[in-house]
């Protein structure tokens, strides 16, 4: 039974992805510091945290809002490790793991907006 946020394992793999990603901001070149590195922390703490709070909301119309701007801090974040990438900041085995947690969360993400909204 899903008693809080913490219980979703959507939530707990976006946080997992949260963790990866500021392992990964830390091979960015230094000049990358309030640019790119920033916007990629931001936007990967914004997919757990917008899980949360949607989680906390009274309605599932609040909730479902707040799963799709988690998904779309998501893709914000997909967007940014491909340009780090195509900088050649990071390669492709750098960022396989992130990659990968990405994936379930997106797969879970939209689970979930689909089955709330078919409900």
């Amino acid at each position: 039974m899903v008693k809080d946020h913490r219980d979703l394992m959507v939530w707990q793999k976006a946080v997992d992805l949260a963790v990866e990603i500021n392992y990964l901001i830390k091979k960015l070149p230094k000049e990358e510091l309030y640019a790119l590195s920033n916007q990629m922390r931001r936007a990967a703490v914004s997919i757990p945290s917008n899980i949360a709070e949607g989680r906390a909301r009274s309605s599932s119309k609040d909730f479902i809002r707040f799963l799709y701007m988690a998904r779309g801090s998501l893709y914000e974040l997909d967007t940014q490790i491909f340009i780090a990438v195509k900088s050649g900041y990071l390669t492709d085995s750098d960022i396989e793991f992130a990659m990968s947690l990405y994936d379930e969360v997106k797969k879970m993400l939209n689970s979930m907006i689909s089955k709330m909204i078919n409900n």
